[in-house]
């Protein structure tokens, strides 16, 4: 099966934030096991902006494909669904990382703005809470990852 639009044309944005994501991978790959430190958690920050974008394209592709296809719609939203639950972890993960310097960048999100933050992840991830609590149920959130229900046919 073909596409219709060459893949290196298509999406040159996409394209380069993989390209980022891969760099940062090459990055982290060779060192050796080390405490944590405010590089994680900057590095954490940075995936954690990348996961919130793919959230924001898989939402914009879901909506859009939904009414022609209805059911790669809902596999486009469950994946929606199921990558918020990845970017709630990796917020997760930010705060329980020790903070280096005593700058408050703990998450308080009924105080923001606190001032100019050291990181933006609470800023970025309170944004992007309000937009799945209108668009995803408590109920969808907490449910388990399905089984595969296709199979890819070569």
């Amino acid at each position: 099966m073909t596409s219709a639009i060459p893949v290196g044309d298509a999406y040159p944005y996409l394209r380069a934030a993989s390209a980022g994501i891969r760099h940062h991978t090459r990055t982290l790959a060779p060192r050796a096991p080390h405490p944590a430190s405010a590089t994680d958690r900057a590095h954490l920050d940075v995936l954690h902006a990348h996961l919130t974008a793919l959230h924001q394209l898989l939402d914009q592709l879901a909506e859009t494909t939904r009414p022609p296809h209805p059911a790669a719609g809902r596999q486009l939203a469950t994946a929606h669904t199921r990558l918020w639950q990845a970017t709630a972890a990796v917020h997760d993960a930010f705060h329980l990382l020790p903070v280096a310097d005593a700058t408050g960048t703990e998450c308080h999100p009924e105080r923001l703005p606190e001032g100019p933050p050291v990181l933006t992840i609470c800023q970025r991830h309170l944004a992007a809470s309000h937009v799945v609590r209108r668009k995803t149920t408590p109920a969808d959130l907490n449910t388990p990852v399905p089984g595969r229900t296709t199979t890819c046919a070569q």
